[in-house]
């Protein structure tokens, strides 16, 4: 027989004595009940329903869990910056070389990474890869850091293989624009033959360049003020005669990084999201 959602059969009036009368369950819910401790259950209760809306709760909410991606990691890391982490790794293994061998063992081993004009005129391919393994001033260098954070940042932004193609480059191009003229002045006699073998490696010319790049993704309260310091600092190199070839190869890499302006804008503009880093940086017109 049908049931109505009563719980009555269709049609049928209520009884006497019914009409008017609570519910059952309202006369339980108006009964004092005996103190339960704070959050006990009794044994098959029910769930309460879900509150309606507008409706004020009084319970505790949970502290909200952070969003990922909040916080800017500025060091590289084996899944996000693998270039970066692989290439820190392999300059941080030279470094520990460089400090503890034997001084004759790393001299020798700088002299062959050398980028000088004899090594460049019989083996350009292999020196110009093994002069970027070595860090000069060891692992603790100022250039180090720079390198740490730069091609951190540069690579969040347009991808590991496209900043090995920026670091490159610059080493690749600065390393020629200052030991080609060296060449040419010693055919010209205006330099001694020895200075075909002058010594020259390390990242500098690389971090430079990518400093050059990552600065046209800034925006521009950002990137003025990192151009002016780090182009300043290589002035004041330059003008206190320090090492002059190596000061200008420094800013003719910062150079070449401003060049790939449109380049890397374009290389940052087209990736993902999460894998160029603009919502965290933000690249600036």
């Amino acid at each position: 027989m049908e049931r109505t959602a009563a719980g009555g059969l269709p049609g049928s009036a209520p009884g006497p004595g019914e009409a008017g009368l609570p519910e059952a369950a309202e006369l339980l819910d108006g009964m004092p009940r005996q103190r339960e401790p704070l959050g006990a259950t009794a044994p098959g209760a029910a769930t309460a329903p879900p509150s309606a809306p507008g409706a004020v709760t009084t319970q505790p909410s949970a502290p909200p869990l952070p969003r990922p991606g909040t916080r800017r990691r500025l060091l590289p890391t084996p899944a996000g910056t693998p270039f970066t982490f692989v290439y820190a790794a392999v300059l941080a293994v030279t470094s520990l070389v460089a400090a503890y061998a034997d001084p004759a063992l790393v001299h020798a081993l700088h002299q062959g990474s050398s980028t000088d004009v004899a090594h460049l005129v019989g083996t350009p391919v292999t020196v110009l890869l093994a002069s970027a393994l070595w860090v000069a001033g060891g692992f603790v260098a100022p250039y180090t850091l720079a390198f740490l954070l730069v091609l951190t940042a540069l690579e969040r932004r347009i991808g590991g293989m496209r900043t090995a193609v920026v670091f490159l480059t610059g080493h690749v191009l600065a390393t020629l624009a200052t030991e080609v003229p060296v060449g040419l002045a010693v055919l010209a006699g205006h330099l001694p033959g020895s200075s075909l073998h002058r010594l020259d490696y390390g990242i500098s010319f690389g971090v430079a360049t990518g400093v050059g790049a990552l600065s046209g993704l800034l925006r521009p309260w950002l990137r003025w003020p990192v151009l002016v310091l780090f182009g300043g600092t290589l002035l004041q190199g330059l003008v206190e005669l320090t090492d002059p070839l190596t000061n200008w190869g420094h800013l003719i890499a910062l150079a070449i990084g401003i060049a790939m302006w449109p380049l890397v804008r374009g290389w940052s503009a087209g990736e993902p999201a999460g894998i160029a880093g603009r919502g965290a940086g933000g690249a600036g017109g």
